[in-house]
């Protein structure tokens, strides 16, 4: 016991000296019915939108476990992208720097590698957003945050402008304590705050009045009668930045997530018109790329003042 706890704690404090601002450990096993429900009632209601990916492999979803073959634990981080120091009126702050699923891959390899050299014979895999699991329930199983109204982990002291990481591993773990409450408050002010009422004020989320799924993952027209004008094309950060978690915060933010000169210039006329061109050259290594140059013309475009779509 006392050679799985040392082990443990060297691999969360490795976790934590390469920027994760919390880490721990759960037991991989299923998710219990009322967590399947939660997914499986949010997919038949139609809230996932056009995000079709996610009626898919719920096998997966429920059990990790059959993500890797023998998977007896499952390593939990989060990575802050915010606050970040400088803010750009037309991107989300995750969105500024350097794509966290490429950025943190690479940084998460040495702690997947000390993994595998802690219990020789074991075997890893790192999970970051692709993989079909549940992350937020990962994570507040492992004991790193808990879940606000605005249906995103909040990590005590560090907010909810956080990047989740997994790492799935063969060998036995010591779990981690579970927060003291697996939810917020409940002030309310994203709800309230939220510009397409996507919020119902319980927890859920209707990614159909989203503006972050809208003018990232939606394709076509917008829903009749938004407007984007005023607000972010790329991403919506109206519900963390009104969350009093995310106050007064002074997260310490990977190098790879400060934004680029190039995309912190970049004004809405540029962007309504932006060619294929510079849309690669500008967002080579950005998460803005999912967006294709299309949809970034569409997004400003509909930005434009008084616009109404």
């Amino acid at each position: 016991m006392n050679s799985i706890a040392s082990r443990c704690d060297a691999i969360l404090s490795l976790a934590r000296s390469i920027g994760a601002c919390a880490a721990g450990f759960a037991a991989a096993g299923p998710l219990t019915a009322s967590e399947l429900a939660v997914f499986e009632r949010w997919i038949a209601d139609g809230r996932h939108a056009g995000m079709d990916y996610m009626e898919k492999y719920a096998d997966l979803r429920a059990d990790p476990r059959l993500l890797l073959d023998g998977a007896c634990s499952v390593l939990c981080m989060a990575f802050p992208y915010g606050p970040a120091e400088r803010r750009h009126p037309l991107f989300s702050d995750y969105a500024l720097g350097d794509d966290y699923h490429t950025v943190l891959r690479s940084a998460l390899e040495p702690v997947a590698a000390a993994m595998k050299a802690s219990a020789p014979g074991s075997d890893t895999r790192i999970c970051i957003d692709t993989a079909p699991i549940r992350e937020r329930v990962w994570a507040v199983r492992a004991g790193i945050g808990f879940i606000g109204l605005n249906n995103l982990l909040i990590v005590p002291g560090a907010g909810s402008k956080v990047f989740l990481a997994e790492i799935l591993w063969t060998a036995d773990a010591r779990p981690s304590s579970e927060p003291a409450r697996t939810t917020c408050e409940g002030c309310g002010a994203c709800v309230k705050a939220c510009p397409g009422r996507a919020l119902d004020g319980c927890g859920g989320l209707d990614a159909r009045r989203c503006l972050s799924y809208l003018t990232i993952e939606h394709r076509g027209e917008f829903p009749e009668g938004l407007s984007l004008a005023g607000r972010r094309i790329y991403g919506c950060d109206v519900c963390q930045d009104v969350c009093p978690h995310n106050s007064g915060l002074k997260n310490a933010i990977l190098p790879s997530f400060a934004p680029s000169d190039e995309l912190m210039a970049l004004t809405l006329d540029e962007a309504a018109d932006i060619s294929d061109e510079d849309f690669r050259r500008i967002f080579r290594r950005s998460a803005v790329k999912r967006t294709k140059a299309a949809g970034l013309r569409r997004n400003a475009a509909s930005a434009k003042p008084g616009k109404i779509v």
